[in-house]
């Protein structure tokens, strides 16, 4: 029999999509190192004639159907090239390797010229979800050669999480390593979006004292509405877990460190190559290498001091105004993301087509919610849109929040609970929304220091002035 696609990769995200492939009528080949998932992977099987635990690469590669699909599902880094020097023995010109893993753009961009010349197509696919998105339908993001991609869109449009709408959510991304771009910056606003709840989450809790109990009642209500997603589902789900052993609730078991993978840290590097200010995930970024600093933090808490976290004001109005700041960042986070989108495009020649990254990322990825509908809409109903907060629904939106949004942001920092993420993406869109900022004293300075030169407001051309120098004496 030949099989319709192998995977080489047999971990849990290789068998789950391995299993949705098979659940929706395609056949699979899967093949491991690592012996006892091949027999793991045999034993689900059974005795299905769709599924088949290969003994070797080469044993794998004779089993599928020509064009060869091979979906590489491994660590990001070497375990990937190594994967792809072994598969290549076995490989012929119009084969189609597909990597599945989080591996850095630059590093697809380069797998993809090498293979290129070899006649092999490569493609590199974002893939979101999780564990179970990968079994029951995960957003997808692949990038590549177009011709490659039509060898393998039936089957990836079938195993894709399905919208409202029923439209897969998956998309060919564009040319290269464009795939694995998107779900770069994809990870960055869920990077952005996680530290933003969780600032709201630390205000309301420190702040105000309220327990996670309540704090499950009140993200449960704010899913209802126009903050309906993913990640305000699992929070409030993580309020209402207690912890067996102590009969606490386990969020406040949990030590404050967060861990991070590194594409968080791409997108704040990248987004400094193209030039895009994307200060809400950089913040973000930066409050987990913060909170890598506990003992650090335990020391410096003993010796630094600040004002008691205690909101003596109307509890339900900080709670409101966290709800509206919420979304109004939320947002914010959103335009930085898709604004780096559209600059990262023209600087890679990626041609991304902004309403559908929205759309595909309307179901099974992390960041999936009821937003990204209006974002889809927006990218789609406006062409040249540069940035969503110039679009009149989210402009409106975030309008009408501002005061409560400043609001929250200043009983924070007057509690001296730290909210990087909500302040950086109100100060954002203060900066762009501002005429005239100081970089005119910068010019200046650069000028004075080193004669960089400047430009006037009232004349064309790039002036130098010879500044008055203080004198050593005063």
């Amino acid at each position: 029999m030949a099989y319709d696609i192998g995977i080489v990769g047999l971990g849990v995200m290789g068998q789950n999509l391995a299993k949705n492939i098979e659940r929706h009528g395609y056949s699979v080949a899967g093949y491991d190192l690592d012996q006892e998932k091949i027999r793991n992977f045999s034993e689900a099987a059974g005795d299905s004639a769709a599924a088949y635990g290969a003994s070797s690469l080469s044993d794998l590669a004779m089993s599928l159907s020509a064009p060869r699909r091979i979906l590489i599902m491994v660590p990001a880094g070497n375990p990937v090239d190594s994967a792809i020097s072994d598969l290549s023995p076995h490989l012929e010109e119009g084969d189609i390797l597909i990597d599945g893993g989080n591996s850095f753009f630059k590093d697809t961009e380069r797998r993809f010229a090498a293979l290129q010349s070899a006649g092999i197509y490569y493609i590199g696919c974002g893939v979101s979800g999780g564990e179970e998105g990968a079994l029951w339908g995960p957003s997808m993001m692949p990038g590549g050669e177009q011709k490659a991609w039509e060898h393998i869109a039936p089957i990836f449009q079938a195993i894709a999480a399905k919208a409202d709408d029923n439209s897969p959510c998956v998309a060919y991304i564009g040319p290269r390593g464009a795939g694995h771009y998107v779900k770069m910056v994809h990870n960055g606003i869920e990077y952005a979006d996680m530290q933003l709840i969780a600032e709201v989450y630390d205000v309301l809790s420190r702040g105000l004292g309220i327990p996670p109990q309540e704090l499950h009642t009140i993200f449960s209500e704010w899913n209802r509405g126009e903050l309906q997603s993913y990640l305000i589902e699992i929070s409030a789900d993580i309020f209402s877990q207690m912890d067996p052993e102590t009969g606490n609730p386990l969020v406040e078991m949990i030590l404050d460190e967060a861990k991070q993978k590194g594409t968080g840290k791409w997108t704040s590097q990248n987004a400094l190559d193209v030039g895009a200010p994307i200060p809400t995930i950089n913040a973000a970024v930066e409050s987990r290498i913060l909170s890598s600093l506990k003992s650090q933090r335990i020391e410096a808490s003993k010796v630094l001091h600040g004002p008691d976290p205690i909101f003596d004001g109307d509890r339900q109005k900080m709670i409101t105004a966290a709800r509206q700041a919420l979304y109004a960042a939320k947002v914010t986070a959103y335009a930085q993301g898709f604004g780096l989108l559209h600059l990262a495009s023209e600087e890679y020649h990626y041609g991304f087509q902004l309403h559908d990254i929205a759309r595909i990322w309307r179901a099974g990825c992390i960041i999936r919610a009821r937003l990204l509908g209006d974002i889809m809409t927006a990218f789609r109903t406006e062409a040249g849109l540069v940035n969503l907060l110039l679009h009149e629904a989210f402009r409106t939106a975030v309008e009408d929040r501002q005061s409560d949004w400043r609001f929250f942001v200043q009983q924070a920092v007057g509690m001296g609970v730290p909210v990087l993420a909500m302040s950086s993406a109100l100060a954002y869109y203060d900066a762009y929304r501002s005429e005239r900022l100081p970089a005119n004293l910068t010019q200046a300075q650069r000028d004075y220091f080193g004669a960089h030169t400047y430009r006037r407001i009232d004349r064309e051309g790039v002036f130098h002035t010879e500044w008055k120098q203080r004198s050593s004496t005063s």
